[in-house]
Order: C-alpha cells, then structure tokens, then sequence
C-alpha cells in the first residue's frame, strides 16, 4: 500500500502546535501579542480536533460541523486531565510542562490520525477541503456573473467578517486595565505566614521575608522602611529602594537585630511609591519582645515540661 499524503488539517494542526511552542519558548517572541493568539487554539480547539481526527478517521463518522463543536468540548476535557496528571509528577502544574504535554499529546493523536486515514480508501477518509473551497471562493467572487450591487455587498460582508476577527483578536490580548494596587506582605522565615520571630534576646537577630507585588500598570520605584518604636533600622541599599515593573513579584529577607530591649514594641514595615514619599503607601507590622528574662523564663519552662514528662515516662516503665 502506497503512502497518501498528509491532510491538509493534520498539516495545519502540526504548524500551529510547532509555532506556539517556538512563540512560547523563544526570548523576545513570547512577549509579543501572538504568544496570545497561537496559545488560545492551543489550549481551547487543537487537543480536541487531533483526538477527533484519530477516533473518526472516515469522513461518513462525523460531518465537519460535529468535529468543530466536539473538538472545543473535548479540548476543554483534556487539557484539565493533563494538568491534573501533571500534578501527580516531579515537574508539577507549571507553564512549561504543560506546554510539553499539550504539543506531545496533540502531535501524538494527528499521527495515530495519519496513520487510520492511511487504513482507509482515498476517497473515504475524511480531510478538510481547503483548495476545493477556496477555488470555490474565488469562481464566487471572480468568475460567477452577477450585478455590481451583489458583488460589492459580497466584499462586504468578507470585510466585516475580517473586521469582526480582528477586534476579538484585540480584545483578548489587550484586556480592560483593573484596579491599581501592591500588594506588601511578610512571610516568616519558612516562608509562610506564620512563626514570625517576636521574642529576642538582647542582641540576637530574626528574619522575615517581605514580599512586594506591583499591580500598578506601570514601572513604579518603591521604598522600603523598619521603625522599631519609631526609629528607623538601618536597611541594605538593595532592600531600602527597588524598582518593580508590572505584575512583578518581589521578595527579600531582612535579617533584623532589635538594638534596645523593651516588650510590646511595635516593629513597622513601611513601604514608599514614587508619587508620595512622606506618607506610607503600604503598611505592616509585628509586635516583639526583646528580654532575657523572658527568654530565660521560656526557656526554664520548656526544660521543666520536657522534665516532667521524662519522669512520668521512666514511672510508667517501672509500672
């Protein structure tokens, strides 16, 4: 049996998955507006359409309107499965392993298409007419005698059609601006909110993990202050003044040592925009004990607890 060709929809489908990765992956490429364009088919319609093609290779299993609507439907199936198989992998729920597995699954299902096409006869396998229909389109346009009325209302319609695809493309990959805001956190020092350090010892020092996320819709210079009982805490040059361009995430740990004792002392994180520099954009704050008598006094108490419970260990041994 003698090799066909590849279908011109399987072609098509092959290009489009080789050129979204190439727009994803290429430096430069993947900032531009097409890195939108190509991702959408990528994610909503080629998955399904490959897997339609290889389960209905005959052109008598589906007709093209069936295809169109089942491949959206079992896109949007797929390609949850795959991110939830991901999840249960070394490389998790990220941009590039979905993108891998996308391209591999999608690519993987117009071969096994090629090859049940291959199985059946030329003229019952199903392909998309593409040159039928566009020499169609030109005998419409060019060849078929009608009134200069009809032919300028055809170009038309052709027209606005174009028009109609052109503004959804811009649409989607200029989205209406939201609300401008940062956002400003600190994390303790696992990296989560929780186990901030509050209790020291005269000299010792603690760390936090503060956070900064521009939401800004622009480049803005930020910067950052620590007041302990209002006074400010020498900060590093690179930690004191950073700048962030939109949708940005900053973080940094700042290793603080406390220089007076004192309890209940309000610890302030402040945080500048470049438009005030006087008046806190942002605000945080922790409260700290800095004693040894009090971290004496913890100390003893967990040593006594730890006695106790050795001792009650050792009676019931001898129990």
């Amino acid at each position: 049996m003698t090799g066909k060709k590849v279908s011109s929809d399987l072609s098509l489908v092959t290009g489009l998955v080789l050129l979204t990765d190439i727009f994803v992956l290429m430096p430069g490429l993947n900032e531009t507006f097409l890195r939108t364009v190509l991702g959408l088919p990528m994610v909503l319609f080629l998955p399904g359409y490959a897997l339609i093609a290889a389960l209905f290779p005959a052109k008598k299993d589906l007709d093209g309107i069936e295809r169109v609507a089942l491949s959206f439907g079992l896109s949007i199936a797929v390609v949850p499965l795959i991110g939830l198989g991901l999840n249960y992998t070394p490389w998790g729920i990220r941009p590039l392993p979905i993108l891998i597995s996308l391209s591999a699954f999608t690519l993987l299902m117009c071969g096994l298409a090629y090859y049940r096409r291959q199985q059946l006869p030329a003229a019952g396998a199903f392909e998309v007419p593409f040159r039928e229909g566009a020499l169609a389109l030109r005998a419409e346009l060019l060849e078929k005698p009608e009134s200069k009325l009809d032919r300028a209302l055809t170009i038309i319609l052709i027209f606005s059609i174009l028009l109609s695809v052109v503004t959804l493309v811009y649409v989607i990959v200029t989205p209406k601006e939201g609300e401008h805001f940062t956002e400003f956190y600190i994390l303790g020092p696992q990296g989560k909110a929780d186990n901030y350090p509050t209790h020291y010892m005269p000299g010792e020092s603690g760390t936090v993990i503060i956070g900064v996320v521009n939401h800004e819709y622009r480049t803005v210079n930020y910067s950052l202050e620590v007041r302990l009982e209002n006074r400010s805490l020498p900060l590093p040059e690179k930690l004191r003044h950073v700048s962030l361009a939109h949708n940005v995430t900053w973080e940094k740990p700042l290793t603080i040592t406390p220089p007076f004792e004192g309890k209940d002392m309000k610890l302030e994180f402040l945080l500048y925009n470049d438009t005030e520099k006087t008046v806190p954009y942002r605000d945080l704050h922790l409260w700290i004990d800095v004693n040894s008598t009090g971290t004496a006094e913890a100390v003893r108490t967990v040593e006594a607890v730890r006695a106790a419970g050795e001792a009650k260990a050792a009676e019931a041994a001898g129990a």
